[in-house]
């Protein structure tokens, strides 16, 4: 099983002082290193956020955080999926169940993960499922 890591994870993993780090180390030793990949999405997610001047345990600007980013795409086990799905595919989508702004993004993580045979892994213990077929048994809950 290969985990697609959320931006919420791969924060927590980067992030000594984030309050799931613990957690999210635990979880990734356990399971995640065995397979786990990142997307375009959640890698600039991860710059985006700890690259802010304003981040509370930001290491600097956003080419910084790049260096993080290398260091876990160098992990065994890591791979890249690029972004090849659709919010429009019927296949991957029930669109007419995107109820709000907030569930765009995560909807289409879940689908990206499900589209490649894995899994979702997230912290987010609110992340909606139904948008995406099949999108409960393509969740992790960390």
């Amino acid at each position: 099983m290969v985990f697609l890591l959320d931006v919420n994870v791969l924060i927590a993993l980067v992030d000594p002082a984030h309050v799931q780090h613990d957690q999210a180390h635990r979880w990734f030793s356990r399971v995640g290193h065995r397979g786990f990949a990142t997307c375009p999405l959640t890698e600039n997610g991860l710059i985006r956020i700890v690259g802010h001047p304003k981040y509370p345990n930001s290491p600097g600007p956003p080419s910084a955080v790049v260096q993080s980013l290398v260091t876990i795409r160098g992990l065994s086990g890591h791979k890249f999926w690029p972004d090849k799905i659709s919010v429009a595919d019927k296949a991957f989508f029930a669109s007419e169940l995107l109820s709000s702004h907030s569930r765009v993004t995560d909807s289409y993580l879940l689908a990206l993960a499900n589209s490649n045979g894995g899994r979702l892994a997230t912290m987010d213990q609110k992340l909606a499922t139904e948008v995406v077929p099949n999108g409960k048994a393509s969740l992790e809950l960390i």
